[in-house]
């Protein structure tokens, strides 16, 4: 699991940004290193999701910089945690048997603009 965090940065989150591309980068090569024993390494890459860690990065619900985050996806709204489950069981499937070093972004659009 890492985040748009890995795909961008973010002013005031050095550290987080900081480990969030680098487990990408550990995706690639461990995908790379592992694909001819058919095993497959993807990551996940959700942004702004409906839980306790959103609230704490927002600095709340309803908050100025919360509704300027929503503006910015097409979608408008938060992701839901099902959601993430949801992209996490589809590259755990077989219709993703030939998906390997990918990273999904699950973001609402955000990753769009």
């Amino acid at each position: 699991m890492a985040s748009v965090g890995g795909l961008i940065g973010f002013p005031g989150f050095g550290p987080y940004v900081a480990t969030k591309h680098g487990i990408i980068g550990l995706t690639k090569t461990t995908a790379m290193e592992h694909a001819q024993h058919h095993i497959r390494v993807n990551v996940v890459c959700p942004r702004l999701i409906d839980a306790p860690m959103g609230d704490r990065a927002m600095g709340g619900r309803g908050t100025d910089l919360e509704q300027f985050v929503l503006s910015l996806k097409p979608m408008r709204r938060r992701g839901t945690p099902e959601e993430v489950a949801e992209a996490v069981i589809w590259l755990c499937s077989d219709a993703a048997s030939f998906v390997t070093g990918h990273s999904m972004i699950v973001d609402g659009g955000l990753m769009t603009i």
